[in-house]
C-alpha cells in the first residue's frame, strides 16, 4: 500500500502530518526525560548520599561495588527486555504492555530501595530495580526505529537528547530536595516516571494497530514466532548477531568508549565536590551537583537544538559524533590543571555542549546501522551493552583509581582518554556519513 493509501486509511501516527509527529515527539521526550531524571537523581545524589550515611569511611569502594554490580543487571536485562517486547503479540501492540508493567514495577522497587538500611540491602534492591527498569527502557528506546521515518530521525534524536539533559537536571534537582529524606526522593522520581509512561501510552497508542511502525519500516508480523529449539550457544550467537555487522560494531565500540569516560567522572561527582574540588563558602556538594547539571543542561540544549536538525539537513552523522566525543575528552584536562569550582563549571559547560551534540545525533546514527528492523528492540538492547558494560567497569575501576592510582586527577585524565577513543572509533562506519 502506498503512503497516500495509508494516510487515507489508518496511517501510522508518524506519517499523519505534523500533528501526529509532534504528539509523538512531545510524549516521547517527556517519557525519556523522566527516565533520565530518575537515573541522574538516584545515581548522582540519592544513592551516594544513602551509602555515605551508612558507611562514610568506605563510601568510595561501596558505591563502586553497588553501581558496578547493579549495572551488570542492566547489561543482561536490557537486551532480554528488548527481545521480549519484539516478540510480544497483544491487542495493545508489542511495546505497551512492557512500558506499563515496567514503570509500575520500578515504582515498587524504588519504594523498597528507599527503606534499605545496609549497603547489602541497597545492593540487592538497586540490582532488582535495574532489572525491572530495563524492561521499560528497552521498548521505550525502540520507539524511534519503530515509528519515526529515517529522514526525521535527526530531529527525533535531538528531542530525546534534549529531554535527557532537561530530565537529568530536574531529576538531580528533585533528589537534592530529599537529601534528608531519601525514601521520599526515590518515590518522587519513581512516581514521575510511572506517570509519564502512562501519559506516553495514552497519547500515542492506536486502538487498531497498537504500536505503529514508521512509514519506511516494515510492520511486524501479528503471528507468534515459532519456538526456537536450537542449543543455547546457537541462540546466544543469534542474539548477538548484530555485532557481526561492521558498522554496528564500530558504533558499539564508539559508544562504549564515550560512556566509559562519562561514568568514570559522573558516578563520583558528589564525592568529587566533597573531597577534591574547592567549593565556595556555604555551597554544599549536593547543591554543587545541581549547579553543574544546570550549566551542562544549558550547553546541551543549545548544542542539541542545532546539531540534530543540522545533521538531518546535511545528511551527516559521523562528524558530529567525532567532534562531540573529542571535545568531551579534551575538556577533562581542565579540572586536572585547576581543581576549583569555577574551573569545573567551565568543564561542565564544555561537557554539556559535547553531550548535547552527541545525544542529538548518536541515536539517529544507531538506528541507521541496525541490521534488521523486526529485531530493532533486541539489537538496541545489544547496543545497550555498550551503555551498561562501562557502567559495570567504570565504578569499580574509578574506586581503584581514586584510592590507589592517582586519585581524582587521574580519574579525569582517564575519562578524557576514553572520550578521544570514542571519537576515533566511529570513523570506520561506512553506511552512514
Amino acid at each position: 500500500m502506498t503512503e497516500a493509501g495509508l494516510t487515507g486509511a489508518r496511517a501510522p501516527a508518524a506519517v499523519r502530518g505534523r500533528g501526529g509527529f509532534r504528539r509523538l515527539m512531545i510524549s516521547l521526550g517527556i517519557a525519556t526525560g523522566a527516565l533520565s531524571g530518575l537515573y541522574a537523581g538516584i545515581g548522582g545524589v540519592l544513592l551516594p548520599q544513602q551509602i555515605e550515611n551508612i558507611d562514610r569511611a568506605h563510601k568510595v569502594a561501596a558505591l563502586g561495588v553497588v553501581s558496578g554490580v547493579a549495572a551488570c543487571f542492566a547489561l543482561v536485562f536490557n537486551p532480554i527486555g528488548g527481545a521480549l517486547s519484539d516478540r510480544t503479540r497483544s491487542r495493545f501492540g508489542r511495546r505497551t504492555p512492557w512500558l506499563i508493567a515496567g514503570s509500575a514495577g520500578m515504582l515498587v522497587m524504588l519504594a523498597i530501595l528507599g527503606q534499605a538500611a545496609t549497603v547489602l540491602a541497597i545492593l540487592i534492591a538497586w540490582c532488582l530495580a535495574q532489572a525491572v527498569a530495563n524492561f521499560y527502557q528497552a521498548p521505550l528506546t525502540a520507539v524511534i526505529p519503530d515509528r519515526v521515518p529515517k529522514t526525521r530521525r535527526g530531529v527525533a534524536s535531538a528531542v530525546t537528547g534534549v529531554s535527557q539533559v532537561i530530565g537529568g537536571v530536574i531529576g538531580v534537582g528533585i533528589a537534592s530536595l530529599f537529601t534528608h529524606h531519601l525514601a521520599g526522593g526515590y518515590l518522587a522520581l519513581g512516581l514521575l516516571m510511572a506517570l509519564t509512561a502512562v501519559g506516553f501510552v495514552l497519547a500515542t497508542h492506536d486502538p487498531v494497530t497498537g504500536d505503529q511502525p514508521a512509514a519506511d519500516m516494515p510492520r511486524p508480523s501479528t503471528q507468534p514466532r515459532a519456538r526456537d529449539s536450537r542449543r543455547l550457544i546457537a541462540r546466544l550467537a543469534d542474539f548477538l548477531s548484530a555485532l557481526r555487522h561492521r558498522d554496528f560494531a564500530c558504533v558499539f565500540a564508539s559508544r562504549a568508549a564515550a560512556i566509559m569516560g562519562y561514568y568514570l567522572v559522573i558516578g563520583y561527582e558528589l564525592y568529587i565536590l566533597t573531597d577534591y574540588i574547592k567549593l565556595p563558602g556555604g555551597l554544599k556538594p549536593a547543591q554543587g551537583v545541581t549547579i553543574l547539571a544546570a550549566i551542562s543542561a544549558v550547553g546541551a540544549l543549545l548544542a542539541a537544538g542545532i546539531s540534530g536538525p543540522l545533521s538531518d539537513r546535511l545528511n551527516r552523522r559521523k562528524p558530529f559524533v567525532f567532534v562531540s566525543s573529542a571535545v568531551a575528552g579534551s575538556a577533562c584536562i581542565l579540572p586536572v590543571v585547576s581543581p576549583t569550582f569555577p574551573t569545573i563549571e567551565i568543564f561542565a559547560a564544555f561537557a554539556g555542549i559535547a553531550f548535547g551534540t552527541y545525544l542529538s545525533v548518536d541515536a539517529a546514527l544507531v538506528t541507521l546501522v541496525l541490521p534488521r528492523g523486526e529485531d530493532a528492540a533486541r539489537d538496541l538492547g545489544v547496543l545497550n551493552i555498550a551503555n551498561a558494560g562501562p557502567q559495570v567497569i567504570a565504578p569499580l575501576f574509578a574506586a581503584l583509581v581514586i584510592s590507589h592510582l592517582g586519585g581524582y586527577r587521574m580519574l579525569f585524565i582517564l575519562g578524557g582518554c576514553c572520550g578521544v577513543a570514542g571519537a576515533f572509533t566511529v570513523m570506520p562506519v561506512r553506511a552512514v556519513r
